[in-house]
């Protein structure tokens, strides 16, 4: 589970687990509380590592630490040879989690893909405007053009059919926002009159289902024994919500948490010194960046824009505000990411 958490930040600090009862419990210090436990709706790394990795899987995904595509919940598929339909065979057998409103009467099948999409992609879905109805991510790829039909060919087969051939399609499928819910529980949960639940009481087909959620002190994963790849050889996840670096950093020290992400760029030089601790560090996913109002002057005129560009000592801001972590931007593209 480590290897995963490490993906999803620019830098990170992790402890070595040493005892018998700490091999079993895992405790990552979360830099906050999330919005909500639905990946589809925000986009904020906080709330999506509490949800997208721990309890969702998608059709495909990413190999942890790595932009290689690998199956997950689709086995396989195919491409036209127009480039323009993706037939998907899904995996058998896969369970999905249960909680106190809610226990599954089948398996993960189509029409569970089918609502995901759906709920994202129809303004007239039931669900689509649950909690804030916002599909950021959905809508920047501009899939709700993108997707003209969605069909259920069988219970373990499904049909994407695009307006036109998009090359990134699949590796866009491996895209948090792609999580899988379940289509039964969202029915349920309807007649219920709380379909809210199914974005704050999630149900999916993770390795870890959501026990308990306190905000802005802690959020506890249990491991799910009928975990398609397996149960994890965590039985407990803990996040434990820790806004400042430096109470992360010294929760590290003291072996109180045994993950911690983003750390105070003070405070690497002691890391470093710490033989007890395992400093990682990944080019982010991110671009930081100074924009212009091209529309007055004087940076109106493209002479002066690049006068200023050239006037900015980038090496000296990385030395001083980033002790040396961050990297000069070549492009827009961040490093960690396809074509940076």
């Amino acid at each position: 589970m480590k290897s995963k958490l490490t993906t999803l930040t620019l830098a990170l600090a992790a402890l070595t687990v040493s005892s018998t009862v700490a091999a079993k419990t895992l405790v990552y210090c979360s830099e906050g509380s999330p919005e909500n436990f639905n990946p589809q709706l925000y986009t904020s790394g906080t709330s999506v590592d509490a949800s997208a990795v721990p309890v969702y899987n998608r059709l495909v995904d990413f190999k942890p630490g790595t932009t290689e595509l690998v199956p997950s919940l689709a086995e396989r598929w195919e491409v036209s040879e127009d480039g323009k339909v993706y037939t998907f065979h899904l995996r058998k057998g896969v369970k999905f989690q249960s909680n106190k409103s809610f226990t599954p009467t089948r398996d993960f099948n189509a029409d569970d893909v089918i609502f995901s999409f759906m709920r994202q992609k129809d303004a007239n879905h039931p669900y689509h405007n649950v909690s804030n109805g916002s599909y950021s991510n959905f809508e920047s790829l501009e899939f709700g053009s993108l997707i003209t039909a969605i069909d259920k060919v069988d219970d373990h087969t499904v049909r994407f059919t695009l307006a036109h051939p998009e090359a990134p399609f699949v590796a866009d499928l491996a895209w948090y926002f792609a999580s899988i819910l379940s289509a039964e529980y969202a029915d349920a949960m309807l007649k219920a009159g709380t379909p809210e639940k199914v974005d704050m009481e999630p149900i999916g087909t993770g390795p870890f289902k959501l026990a308990q959620y306190q905000k802005d002190s802690r959020i506890l994963f249990t491991a799910f024994p009928d975990y398609w790849q397996g149960k994890s050889k965590l039985d407990r996840l803990v996040f434990t919500i820790t806004p400042d670096a430096s109470v992360r950093f010294a929760k590290i020290e003291k072996n109180e948490c045994q993950v911690m992400p983003f750390p105070n760029p003070a405070d690497l030089p002691r890391m470093k010194a710490n033989k007890d601790i395992n400093l990682m560090s990944k080019a982010g996913l991110n671009t930081g960046f100074l924009a212009f109002n091209t529309q007055k002057p004087p940076l109106d005129n493209v002479k002066v824009r690049q006068a200023l560009a050239m006037a900015i000592n980038k090496p000296a801001i990385i030395d001083a505000v980033f002790h040396g972590t961050g990297t000069a931007a070549k492009n827009l593209l961040p490093p960690g990411g396809m074509g940076g």
